[in-house]
This record gives structure tokens, sequence and C-alpha cells, in this order.
């Protein structure tokens, strides 16, 4: 399919007078459940227990660190991009379910450890998750949208062609993901900050000790670098580290959807570019001006961008909202 590049023009319609229903959601976790929220546009409102609908459901995967099913997290982050994409989707007749990773928030209870997963666990928890919705909804299957991190969570959930029958999931829509190795994203990002210089050859030598599958002794490294390589996190370092978002993807059969914006300070065009490289038969939509966050920003204003993380009044960028529901309105399975 062909690239699409689109420029932004009017921002999410006010949600205020949107008639949408919203409940609690569980999936079963390793030792207690997993928490969401499905939101349900109306008239489809009767998809409820028990009652079988066809409107498009999709599944909203979190990005990295402890972020909640709304977007937000406790290191700053205030943007409710999750939740303003859900009530966007809502606009467009298409439910959703944004939820809490396992041992974090409402699924505090599903492990004792939040920092002792890997991404292979989460992707467990996405199926989990796709089981429990097809049964609540009746959707005939579940569209599972991964931003950034949750990109490469989404493509572990449903990469390979033996999976390419499997009806359950209906296809996947990667936001702001990641399309290099994390080694690769880690090395960029420590070199280009000068204040990196006094420990960025031990920085170096850690990340490629985990990417060899080898724990890095956290009491010789130097302090700045602990918050970066904490025994609690270097397990989900080294399964991480060792997937390549692109090899992932190459073998993947099912309608999918790539969207980047220009204004992204995490990800960049080149991620999505690789992307598609890797899948000729993804769909790409490129957007100017839209952030991390999924919000509009000034282009070159690196201020006002980081603002926007912990601004939730903000609306959504609703270029977003029509990249993804243009393009399940396409490829939903009938």
């Amino acid at each position: 399919m062909t690239v699409v590049t689109q420029s932004a023009t009017a921002d999410a319609p006010a949600l205020n007078a949107l008639k949408f229903k919203s409940e609690s959601i569980e999936a079963p976790g390793p030792n207690g459940p997993l928490q969401g929220t499905l939101l349900i546009p109306q008239p489809a409102a009767a998809m409820t227990a028990g009652v079988r609908a066809s409107a498009p459901v999709v599944l909203i995967v979190p990005g990295s660190g402890p972020t909640d099913q709304d977007g937000n997290n406790p290191l700053g982050v205030k943007a409710a991009s999750y939740r303003l994409l859900a009530e966007y989707l809502a606009t467009r007749g298409i439910a959703s379910v944004r939820v809490d990773k396992r041992g974090m928030f409402g699924s505090a209870q599903a492990v004792s450890d939040p920092n002792a997963v890997t991404i292979g666990d989460y992707a467990d928890d996405v199926r989990t998750w796709v089981q429990s919705i097809i049964a609540r909804t009746g959707a005939p299957c579940v569209w599972v949208l991964g931003h950034s991190e949750g990109g490469l969570v989404a493509l572990a959930s449903d990469n390979t062609t033996a999976k390419a029958s499997d009806s359950d999931i209906c296809g996947l829509i990667l936001i702001s993901a990641p399309g290099r190795r994390l080694g690769d994203v880690l090395r960029a990002q420590l070199k280009a900050n000068p204040a990196n210089a006094p420990v960025l050859a031990q920085a170096l030598d850690a990340i490629s000790a985990l990417e060899s599958g080898r724990r890095v002794d956290a009491d010789k490294l130097d302090p700045a670098l602990l918050s970066l390589f904490h025994p609690a996190v270097q397990g989900f370092l080294i399964d991480a580290l060792a997937r390549d978002p692109a090899e992932l993807i190459a073998s993947y059969r099912k309608p999918m959807l790539i969207v980047q914006g220009r204004a992204d300070l995490q990800t960049d065009v080149k991620d999505a570019k690789r992307l598609k490289e890797a899948n000729a038969e993804a769909h790409l939509v490129l957007l100017d001006n839209v952030n991390h966050v999924l919000k509009r920003v000034p282009a070159d204003d690196q201020a006002a961008n980081l603002a926007s993380y912990a601004d939730p009044g903000l609306p959504l960028a609703s270029e977003v909202g029509e990249a993804i529901a243009d393009f399940i309105a396409r490829h939903q399975p009938q």
C-alpha cells in the first residue's frame, strides 16, 4: 500500500455532548485479575455481557514504564492520550478497551512485582485480553493497537504466519512504535546528549552485555545509570533487547496500520519507515505537527512539545483518530 502523509487540520471534536457507555472489564492474570475500561459508543450500548454486537473493538496496549490505562504515569505524563483516543473512536462507532498493565494500578493484584515482567508476558496478557473482550462483547475479532513500546508488545502477541489464520485478532495498529532494536534506540539517545559523555562508555558496555543475555553488576555502575540499568529491570531489558520490530513485522499477514507523528521526540519517522520497508503491505500514515502523546504541537518548539505531556486539556490530534477509524472501516471483518 502507499504511504500517506497528512497535515494537521482540526483537533478532535468536543466530547461533552457525546453519548457513550463506560464499563469495567476484567481478564484473568497470573495471580489476580487484569483490569480495564470498556468504552461503548451509543447506539452500540447494547454491547454488554451476554449481548452480541458487530461494532469494531480496539484494545489499546500502553507504552513503557508505569503508564496507566488513560495514558498517564506518575513521572509527569498527564496527557490522557488513551482516554482521549478512546473517546474519539467512540464518535466513529468504535468500541475500545484500555488496560492497566500487570502489577500496576487496577491490575496490581495480577503479579506481586511489576518489574518482574517481559515483553513476552505482556504479549500473553494481550492474547488473554482479546479472548476476554470477545467473550464479553461478541465482537468477531479485536484490533490490537500498541502505542510506543506497546507496538512491540502488539507485534509479539500476533507476529507469525502460523497465526495469520487465527481470526481472534483483526489486525495491528502501531502508533509511535519503535522500528529499531531497543539497543540501537538507547545508544542513539545516549550519544545525542552531551551530558552523558562521562558515563557513555559504561552505558554502551552495559547495553552490549544485556544484549548478549548477561546481567550487569549494578554496584559497578555510575549512580547516574542506575535508573536505566537497575537490577530489577534487567530481566525485562534482556528480553526487550533481543527483539527486532522489523523482523517481527516482516512475517505479518493481517491488516496493519503504522501511524507516526513528525513532531515525535521519542520515536522517529525513520522508525515508521523501517517498519514499512520490512512489510510492504503495511499502511503508513505520517502526521505533521503530531507528537508522541498524540497532541498537535508547533513545529520545532520543543518547550511546547514537552509541555503537552502534562496537559490533559489539550485535545487529541484528530488526524490520529481519523487514520485509525478510516483504516478499521476499510478492513473490519463483516
